[in-house]
């Protein structure tokens, strides 16, 4: 959840709601988790009463639309039937994108002047004393 906020600036958000909360911010960190566990509670209990209702095991994750149709509806065999053209077209658009890939690191390896130095003419050669910026060319 927050993998996108580096240290600084999860200490500015804490800075944030101290001075926004101020001497209520505990109480409404404790409001927040309450919250949250009665919501988990709530999900458990009505996944528990599907379970008794259906007569199966369900879980939370079971619930998702496309889980429970292919759970409790779709025969092994008709699952297969539905997928079976999508996935000769999965491995098309693989092997195209492998095939993307070994060119591009075919034209990265041909670009690559660190590894790439010509020595055929002298002319043209750059001197080891020289050294370029090669991030501003």
């Amino acid at each position: 959840m927050f993998e996108n906020l580096n240290w600084w600036e999860i200490g500015a958000l804490l800075m944030l709601a101290l001075l926004i909360f101020g001497e209520r911010l505990p109480k409404v960190i404790g409001d927040g988790l309450r919250m949250l566990r009665g919501l988990r509670a709530m999900a458990q209990n009505a996944t528990t009463d599907l379970n008794r209702e259906l007569g199966t095991d369900l879980q939370l994750q079971d619930l998702h639309p496309k889980a429970f149709i292919r759970k409790h509806l779709l025969s092994e065999e008709d699952e297969a039937a539905i997928r079976k053209p999508l996935q000769g077209l999965l491995d098309d658009v693989k092997q195209d994108l492998n095939g993307v890939r070994s060119d591009l690191t075919e034209v990265a390896e041909a670009a690559d002047i660190k590894n790439n130095r010509s020595t055929t003419s002298s002319s043209t050669a750059v001197a080891p004393s020289q050294k370029f910026d090669l991030d501003a060319t």
